[in-house]
């Protein structure tokens, strides 16, 4: 799962930025209006989180710029401005939901869950395929039952081919939705975890074939 995040206060972003790392997002943090609409033009998020006091003007002011361009991402504004009527502006401007700071990274958690299962998305929040179980909404993968264990970048490789079973994922849209804007992309390195993802899958009843200088498709075994 990618999120931009839109903050310009140092320390709150990078706290924020490895929080959800830890949950095995992907975090492209930008501190500007003019930042964001640019990360939005370039690479599609699943979510973003926008503080509204900005260097260069109101957060709220990036939203009717995204659904003009008939982009749907769910928006969660954090922000210091808590008071009823800021939440009331908030929402009013078009936020999917407003969290005042300080928050738990517990509750922003719950409440990107609660964004991304609405009708917008229209995704299942489980997927079976041969033996392998998929739950988008935990971020977690079994086989036969058994919990798979997987490093943040597998899992979001695995998670993306799933979204977009039998059909060729690009390389570069797998890259965009594993690796943050600042991460150092090695050649091989989507190819590794590719390789290691497969061996985890041997016996998952489920392939994932390259298409050579295209991208990955994953398929049931026939």
């Amino acid at each position: 799962m990618r999120i931009l995040l839109v903050e310009d206060e140092p320390e709150m972003a990078a706290a924020l930025s490895a929080a959800l790392n830890v949950y095995d997002m992907v975090v492209d943090h930008v501190t500007t209006l003019a930042a964001a609409e640019e990360a939005v033009s370039l690479v599609a998020h699943d979510a973003v989180l926008l503080d509204r006091q900005l260097p260069d003007g109101e957060g709220l002011s990036l939203i009717p710029k995204l659904r003009a361009r008939a982009d749907g991402t769910p928006v969660i504004v954090l922000t210091a401005r808590g008071e009823l009527s800021d939440r009331i502006s908030g929402l009013d401007g078009g936020a999917d939901d407003y969290l005042a700071k300080p928050f738990a990274i517990e509750e922003l958690m719950a409440r990107l869950r609660a964004v991304l299962r609405r009708p917008v998305a229209l995704r299942s929040d489980l997927v079976l395929v041969g033996s392998l179980t998929f739950d988008f909404g935990h971020r977690e993968a079994s086989v036969g039952g058994r919990p798979l264990e997987l490093p943040r970048r597998e899992l979001l490789v695995l998670e993306t081919l799933l979204r977009r079973m039998g059909r060729t994922v690009l390389r570069a849209s797998l890259e965009e939705a594993v690796y943050g804007f600042d991460d150092e992309i090695q050649s091989n390195a989507l190819d590794t975890h590719v390789s290691r993802l497969r061996r985890k899958l041997a016996d998952a009843g489920v392939e994932i074939h390259g298409i050579r200088g295209v991208g990955y498709l994953l398929k049931r075994q026939p």
